[in-house]
């Protein structure tokens, strides 16, 4: 049996998890964690989840259980999540992190503790969304300079970061397989006299509204013709899903940094 910790318990995509692992046969959650003074603090997990009572309490101090676990499933802030790997680092368990708006220093960081540890980071853990990071590239080779690019996606108006991280994971590969520097013709707005389009151009747009749990569309224009990839998601039990897939997978690999394609067996 996998013993599961996980943190940001009391959370949208937390509860999701531990109601996701409650259904799972092989693993179980031994460990909740919640910042310190949260309304939910020292309830049941399983109650503040939905699922009933499954008698582990939601604590503070990651480090004060993590010697109960095998694997430590982490949806908080980027700098949450840091400073958890480095608790998770120096017990030598395996980790799950699907916290999106690292940095670039900190996405360093997460690969350099990622040597001593297997670590599963991926901006989006559901199945449907790695497949088409897989189409993509697909995509992309067949069509090369001939199509302009465009990305929109749209979440919640309480998400804090833009564009998502799997729009930002999107544009990676579009710009790795198109041969492009992301950093020199990614394009995040557009607003008055701006010009014909640069042919090689990629645009990330970003929407935030209501309760949008996420929708990514990506398109590909051309002369007569517009193709358009697109994953909704209606509710986060996917993510939850595919976050406990690779609790599963990733407590059985070597020390390195791996993300859903490797778990699901999509890399190329």
């Amino acid at each position: 049996m996998i013993k599961a910790i996980v943190t940001g318990a009391a959370g949208r995509m937390g509860t999701s998890i531990i109601r996701t692992i409650h259904q799972t046969d092989g693993i179980e959650v031994v460990g909740a964690i919640e910042r310190e003074g949260h309304p939910l603090f020292g309830r049941d997990a399983g109650e503040a989840a939905g699922c009933g009572p499954i008698k582990v309490r939601i604590v503070y101090g990651l480090e004060n259980i993590l010697d109960r676990g095998d694997v430590v499933i982490d949806f908080t802030s980027p700098q949450a999540a840091l400073s958890n790997m480095e608790k998770v680092a120096e017990m030598g368990k395996a980790l799950v992190i699907g916290s999106t708006g690292l940095t670039k220093d900190e996405e360093d960081k997460l690969r350099r503790l990622a040597e001593k540890i297997p670590c599963v980071f991926s901006p989006n853990m559901s199945v449907g969304v790695n497949l088409i990071f897989r189409v993509l590239q697909d995509v992309a080779k067949v069509l090369g300079d001939d199509y302009d690019v465009e990305i929109v996606e749209a979440h919640h108006r309480l998400k804090k970061d833009a564009p998502s991280g799997t729009a930002m994971k999107m544009a990676q590969i579009l710009a790795k397989t198109l041969g492009r520097d992301l950093d020199a013709v990614g394009r995040f707005s557009r607003h008055g006299i701006i010009g014909e389009r640069d042919k090689k151009e990629i645009g990330i747009q970003s929407v935030r509204a209501g309760d949008i749990v996420g929708d990514h569309t990506v398109l590909f224009c051309g002369t007569g013709e517009r193709i358009e990839i697109t994953h909704r998601a209606h509710s986060r039990d996917n993510f939850a899903r595919g976050a406990v897939r690779a609790a599963q997978w990733v407590v059985h690999q070597k020390p390195g940094l791996y993300d859903m394609m490797d778990v699901l067996g999509l890399k190329i």
